[in-house]
C-alpha cells in the first residue's frame, strides 16, 4: 500500500483536538519555574491555530484547563489564569485578521471575574467570523459533562416531556457541551503520554489518536502538519472491514 507524503486537501480533519501537555516539564527542563512554561506555550498555540485556518479545519479544540488542574499550586492557578486573561485580550486581534471565531466549553462561571470578562469580549467580537472556529476547553471535565446530560435527560423524563425510548446517542450528543460541533477526527497529545485526561471521552469514541514526545511549547507547524499526514495515512473502518470501505469508495 503506498502512503501519501504530502497533506491531501481532500482530506483534512473537520475537527481537531489538541491536550497541550508538557508546559510544566519544558520549564524544568530549561531551569524556569511552571509558569516560564505555560508562557512561551503560547507561540505553539498561536502556530497550531493558523495552521488549521490555513489548511481549512473547521474546528480546532484546545485542552487549556481541566477541572482537576484547580487541585494545583494555587500560586501555578493564578498565574495561569492571569496568563490567559492577557493572553485573551491580546489575541484577539488575531483571531479577528484571521476571521476565527473563539468558542468555549467547561466550567467556566469557576473562572476569575477577569478571564470569564476578557473571554465573553472575545466571543462577541469574533462571533461573526466564518473560518474556524477555536474552542477552549476551560474548567472542563468529561465526567461531568456526561453527568450534567444525564441528569438534564433524567430530569425530562421526570417531568413528562420524553420517554425513555426517546433517548438514543443523538440525544446525549445535543445535550453536550459540543452539541453544535462535530465530534473530533484527530485528538493529538504531546509530551509522551497516552492517555485522554478525561478530554471530551463520548466525542472521541471513534477519533483517531496521535501521541507524540514533544513537549507543548515545542510543538509548530511542521508538526501539526505531520499529525494530520499520520492521519490521512490511516484507515477509518468504523467497525467495518477494509473491503468494504473500498466497495463504497
Amino acid at each position: 500500500m503506498n502512503t501519501p507524503t504530502q497533506i491531501s486537501t481532500d482530506n483534512i480533519p473537520k475537527h481537531i483536538a489538541i491536550i497541550m501537555d508538557g508546559n510544566g516539564r519544558w520549564a524544568k527542563k530549561n531551569g524556569k519555574p511552571r509558569i516560564y512554561g505555560h508562557r512561551n506555550a503560547l507561540k505553539a498555540v498561536r502556530e497550531a491555530t493558523e495552521t488549521a485556518a490555513e489548511l481549512g479545519v473547521r474546528y480546532l479544540t484546545l485542552y487549556a484547563f481541566s477541572e482537576e488542574n484547580w487541585n494545583r499550586p494555587a500560586a501555578e492557578v493564578n498565574g495561569l489564569m492571569e496568563l490567559l486573561a492577557s493572553a485573551i485580550e491580546t489575541e484577539t486581534t488575531t483571531l479577528l485578521n484571521n476571521n476565527i471565531r473563539l468558542l468555549t466549553i467547561g466550567h467556566t462561571d469557576k473562572l476569575p471575574a477577569t478571564v470569564a470578562e476578557q473571554l465573553g469580549k472575545s466571543i462577541e467580537r469574533t462571533a461573526g467570523n466564518t473560518g474556524l472556529t477555536l474552542i477552549l476547553a476551560l474548567s472542563y471535565s468529561s465526567h461531568d459533562e456526561i453527568t450534567e446530560a444525564a441528569k438534564s435527560i433524567a430530569q425530562d423524563v421526570k417531568d413528562g416531556k420524553i420517554q425513555i425510548e426517546d433517548i438514543d446517542k443523538e440525544l446525549i450528543g445535543n445535550r453536550l457541551y459540543t452539541k453544535n460541533i462535530p465530534n473530533p477526527e484527530l485528538l493529538i497529545r504531546t509530551s509522551g503520554e497516552s492517555r485522554l485526561s478525561n478530554f471530551l471521552l463520548w466525542q472521541s469514541a471513534y477519533t483517531e489518536l496521535y501521541f507524540t514526545n514533544l513537549l507543548w511549547p515545542d510543538f509548530r507547524k511542521s508538526d501539526l502538519k505531520e499529525a494530520i499526514l499520520n492521519y490521512q495515512n490511516r484507515e477509518r473502518r468504523f467497525g467495518k472491514t477494509s473491503e468494504q470501505i473500498k466497495e463504497e469508495k
